[in-house]
């Protein structure tokens, strides 16, 4: 009897599914079980497809690719419908690929089956919830996995992976290191038991292996296929009492980069439905630990960039305490265009005629070249290196910011240093400090001014003079400003990305940098570091946005460096010392913004104002009436019985101020009058060379509002 009677008389047809060219060949009992007439008969796919419930038509789609891809068996149970869309019967297909090079055929049978109770059907891949949870699970799965951001989350959510009616109770991922096979993780076993697998030639006789390999799954429903395929290392496999197993292959971009394994300890049929269920999984785990692999090896260049670009602060400066924070935006590879630096300035004693044994000098840099980027990050090692070399050389902070523009101009006046913007520049801030004296000489490129906290918790922005940054003229000059640091103040700087980071511009980021500075105690500069940095990135960052609606973050770099006092903190004035040029008339403006800040806890208001006019009179009388720059000195001390504040305004002209009787439509002659007027005390004092006018004003109040 033919082998076609045979198939006949047990109502069960044969088929081939030509996919180069998408033709279907039935013999006449499988046309028959499509609803067509009982004869051989050649169709298109698409005359085949319409017999097929669409969703059982995308269902074996899957089904086949999935064939196709392990070289296993095809099955699934397809509803048969008619012209009108009718289910007239459930047929189960079975069917095996033929490859032809890049094309395949499928050769199988069709064979009716007796349609299942309700619930019945829950594992089958055609109907019933199966088919839901299925698609639940794995859109849950591929979620979580999405969102895992490093190896170790993506096997804690490998391992919390509940699949809907045959979850594993022992999973491991396998990697490959040359020609090793190792284990990234698992979960059901203890750390103990990876001992055998640790390190594993690709050459042994082990399905992990094996996968890695051939690119192939592979399925053992009992432990009796385990010991038949792999009876060498089916003792390791034996003492878990596991009795089913399932590995698959990890591929990324068509490359097997490990295998995953999933054990069960009850038996598994692996279904085609099942097995599509594990290869959709492992493609998802593959693609995250893809992922994660790239983020935790840029994160590694990026703190290896980081720690070689960036200084080590050690405890080894005498007279001084130092603390510094690098934070990256968090794109890319995290590195960009910031910078901090603290160096040792040659010389042993601080200045001439010194004792021979004073502490010496430092220089701190802080900077910030334009991007954020790789090559953002290489330049700014460059200019890190050339800085320190002037610095080195003993140039005064005007010179090494000097040398420095002409540098960077150099290496960056090409394709090569371009960003989309021109040319790159840097900012940049640079500050010679005396340990011994306390004097702090500075140098400002384009960046944001330092700041001072005070003993008595009072913090000043520094208006300094500046230039342009770095790298845009070569011929840039860079005007020096000099201020007293006295035992127990802290200076900090930082770049713009601390103040302007949340939608802040400077002036309300400065105000948000100001009161966390007074709040703190300025005893633990780590922890006041911290604070900072906090602020801006951590958790809490959200109540302390800014009024802009842009959002984007910037790099971060902050260094903060107090004198160490010499036993307790003597009660010091709070002062302010600022010099204004007779080319930098707006810079009065910045004068009366010191004096505010200065008295920012002044008792009177009135007063308040009063001072800042009688300070705006004397800057600008002496821009207007001499040749000279006036140079401002302000401080609040403690009197017999409340606060005092004392303002000086020095210039180099001998001709005294007097007073006059200006008519109402004079635009000028009345500061002396409104001194008068507004002071408490006041006068005009000859120098050497020139003169000094000054003004007394007392808090009202008693002594529990002075400072120290």
């Amino acid at each position: 009897m033919r082998t076609e009677d045979v198939l006949a008389a047990i109502a069960t047809g044969l088929w081939r599914w030509d996919n180069a060219s998408g033709t279907f060949s039935l013999d006449a009992e499988a046309a028959r079980l499509l609803g067509l007439p009982a004869e051989p008969v050649r169709l298109s796919e698409a005359a085949v497809r319409s017999r097929f419930h669409p969703v059982d038509w995308n269902e074996i789609d899957g089904v086949v690719n999935l064939a196709v891809a392990e070289g296993t068996v095809a099955e699934s149970r397809l509803r048969i419908t008619d012209a009108h869309g009718r289910v007239i019967r459930t047929v189960r297909s079975r069917s095996r690929p033929l490859a032809e090079g890049a094309d395949y055929q499928l050769v199988g049978t069709l064979q009716e089956v007796a349609e299942q109770p309700p619930g019945a059907a829950a594992r089958t891949p055609v109907t019933g919830d199966w088919r839901r949870s299925r698609e639940a699970f794995l859109l849950d799965a591929g979620r979580a996995l999405a969102e895992a951001r490093s190896t170790a989350e993506v096997l804690r959510v490998a391992a919390s992976l509940s699949m809907p009616g045959f979850s594993p109770d022992g999973l491991a991922v396998f990697g490959v290191a040359g020609d090793r096979l190792t284990i990234i993780g698992h979960h059901g076993q203890s750390r103990d038991d990876e001992g055998p697998f640790a390190s594993m030639s690709l050459d042994t006789d082990y399905p992990a292996a094996e996968v890695v390999r051939t690119g192939r799954a592979i399925y053992l429903p009992s432990p009796e296929e385990y010991l038949r395929r792999f009876p060498v290392t089916w003792p390791l496999a034996r003492r878990f009492g596991r009795r089913s197993w399932a590995f698959v292959p990890l591929v990324v971009a068509g490359r097997t980069m490990g295998a995953w394994m999933a054990a069960f300890k009850h038996p598994v049929a692996f279904t085609p439905d099942e097995r599509s269920v594990l290869t959709t999984v492992a493609r998802m785990l593959a693609q995250a630990l893809a992922r994660a692999g790239v983020a935790e090896s840029e994160r590694e260049l990026s703190l290896g960039l980081q720690r070689t670009m960036m200084p080590v602060l050690g405890p080894g400066i005498p007279g001084i305490r130092v603390a510094a924070r690098y934070v990256p935006t968090g794109g890319g590879l995290q590195v960009g265009g910031d910078w901090y630096d603290v160096i040792r300035l040659p010389g042993g004693a601080s200045r001439p005629g010194g004792n021979g044994g004073g502490a010496g000098r430092i220089a701190l840099v802080i900077g910030d070249v334009q991007g954020h980027d790789v090559r953002a990050a290489g330049l700014m090692g460059q200019l890190r290196i050339a800085l320190r070399a002037y610095a080195s050389e003993g140039h005064r902070p005007d010179a090494v910011l000097s040398r420095a523009s002409r540098f960077l101009y150099g290496i960056t006046d090409g394709d090569d240093g371009e960003s989309e913007n021109g040319p790159r520049f840097a900012t940049c801030l640079y500050l010679e400090v005396d340990l011994e004296t306390g004097t702090v000489d500075i140098a400002r490129a384009g960046h944001p001014d330092p700041a001072v906290r005070m003993n008595d918790g009072t913090v000043l922005l520094r208006p300094t003079a500046g230039g342009l940054p770095l790298g845009i003229d070569p011929d840039t000059d860079y005007p020096t400003t000099r201020l007293t640091l006295d035992p127990g103040e802290t200076l900090m700087i930082c770049t713009d990305g601390l103040l302007e980071t949340g939608g802040h511009d400077l002036d309300s980021g400065w105000e948000r940098v100001r009161k966390l500075l007074e709040s703190h105690d300025g005893e633990d500069l780590e922890e006041l570091a911290d604070t900072l940095v906090e602020a801006v990135h951590g958790p809490g960052s959200h109540h302390t946005t800014g009024p802009l609606a842009d959002r984007r973050e910037d790099d971060i770099a902050v260094l903060l460096l107090s004198r160490r006092p010499a036993g307790t903190v003597r009660e010091t004035p709070r002062r302010t010392l600022m010099t204004i040029a007779q080319a930098e008339p707006e810079r009065i403006a910045e004068a009366r913004e010191q004096m505010r800040q200065l008295l920012h806890d002044w008792a009177d208001g009135d007063q308040l104002d009063s001072a800042v006019l009688m300070v705006s009179e004397m800057v600008t009388n002496v821009l207007v009436h001499t040749d000279g720059d006036a140079l401002l000195v302000a401080e609040v001390a403690c009197g017999e019985t409340s606060r005092r504040l004392r303002v000086e305004v020095s210039d180099t002209s001998d001709e005294l101020p007097h007073k006059r009787h200006p008519g109402e439509m004079a635009s000028s002659g009345r500061g002396l009058v409104l001194m008068e007027m507004l002071a408490h005390a006041w006068g005009v004092d000859p120098r050497g060379e020139g003169k000094s006018i000054w003004f007394e004003l007392d808090e009202p109040g008693t002594t529990e509002g002075c400072c120290g």
